[in-house]
């Protein structure tokens, strides 16, 4: 792992781990079993980071969620080996310790399942099994000597529990908030914001009716209630198909297709969204609710990074969610979504207030994001 990558990962991890939460978050959910220590947090790093870990020996964990770009990848959709494109944008690590489950359909209930899947995904880093990371976590002298000092294992001992656990243990530490809006609203400081930005924040709560879905509690704001809503994005492309779509994938899961892949190998059956997982037809076209914590420096948005800007998601919704035909998506997908009737000012506090919630060790990524009028990027 480059030096400077181990300089920036050892600023970031030892203050969380040493400290108390950051304003504005609760306090870190840590299971039982997998207790955190500088030890396994250190390992968890250098795993997320190791490319010998996919077929081609170029992608590692932090490849789609790279330290630099606030743990997402800035792309509509992620790249794996070959540069091979899924059809799901890689939402950010940071503050995914406090999700009640992980991906955008929820398909798994912790990091600990979470960190496996990308292994194998053949759009990802496509291995065929989970030996060759076993093998070289049995057999690399600095592996070794690492597995023994935290688990107490080595050789054959060492197994995907304690890969999985070390990788989890890294990304709980990734947490993030003091952004303005927390030294604001949590903190008191009534300069933190602008008046934009205060402004922003009335309609969040009021005519916006955001924290309907990204709440915000007493002590602390997480933005997402972890649920999953059809907001009316993919899926109003192909309405006419999503009752066959939904029969043939209830079918292909009785021959016991493997969800992760194929809803990143195929984008109309990713548009099924939560019902791949549940098959629960009122969750058709359903995603998470993702925080809005560094929003603003995360582009592009949606399950598919779809939407290029923040104002962009702000029409959506000010529209109701309307298709490309700009007619309203049939009520039974929809999730009843309303048009807002905002002005454009209105909108544009919207915005700025989300540009609030970015966090100070953050805020140097908006450098790097795309240009809000850069053209999405468009693979073949």
């Amino acid at each position: 792992m480059p030096n400077k990558i181990v300089l920036f990962l050892t600023a970031i991890i030892i203050a969380p781990w040493a400290n108390s939460e950051p304003l504005g978050l609760p306090p870190l959910p840590v299971p039982a079993d997998n207790p955190q220590t500088p030890e396994k947090i250190a390992l968890g790093a250098k795993l997320f980071n190791d490319r010998r870990f996919s077929t081609t020996g170029e992608i590692a964990c932090a490849h789609c969620h790279a330290p630099d770009k606030a743990f997402t990848d800035l792309k509509k959709v992620s790249e794996g080996i070959n540069a091979l494109t899924g059809t799901r944008n890689a939402p950010t690590v940071i503050n995914a310790a406090y999700y009640k489950s992980q991906f955008w359909d929820g398909r798994e209930p912790s990091l600990e399942r979470q960190s496996m899947q990308p292994l194998l995904n053949p759009v990802e880093m496509a291995l065929p099994n989970h030996d060759p990371v076993l093998q070289i976590a049995r057999t690399d002298p600095d592996y070794q000597k690492a597995f023994q000092a935290v688990f107490g294992k080595s050789g054959d001992g060492i197994t995907m529990n304690e890969v999985s656990k070390a990788i989890a243990a890294f990304e709980r530490t990734l947490i993030s908030g003091d952004s303005p809006f927390d030294r604001y609203h949590f903190g008191g400081e009534k300069n933190a914001m602008t008046p934009a930005q205060v402004r922003g924040f009335s309609l969040f709560l009021n005519e916006g009716r955001c924290v309907s879905c990204h709440t915000i509690e007493q002590d602390h704001a997480l933005f997402t209630d972890h649920r999953f809503h059809n907001i009316g994005i993919g899926i109003n492309q192909i309405q006419d198909q999503v009752p066959g779509l939904a029969l043939s994938f209830l079918q292909a899961k009785a021959r016991g297709v493997d969800v992760d892949k194929a809803v990143l190998s195929d984008k109309k059956t990713s548009e099924l969204g939560r019902f791949a997982v549940t098959s629960l037809l009122d969750e058709l076209g359903s995603f998470k609710t993702p925080t809005l914590r560094n929003v603003a420096v995360t582009p592009p948005y949606m399950h598919d990074g779809s939407l290029q800007t923040l104002r962009e998601v702000m029409v959506h919704y000010n529209n109701g969610g309307v298709n490309q035909k700009g007619e309203r998506v049939n009520a039974h997908l929809s999730g009843g979504i309303r048009p807002l009737n905002l002005t454009d000012a209105q909108i544009d506090d919207l915005v700025a207030f989300m540009e609030a919630l970015t966090s100070p060790q953050f805020a140097q990524v908006a450098a790097v994001a795309p240009s809000p009028t850069a053209p999405v990027e468009k693979k073949p």
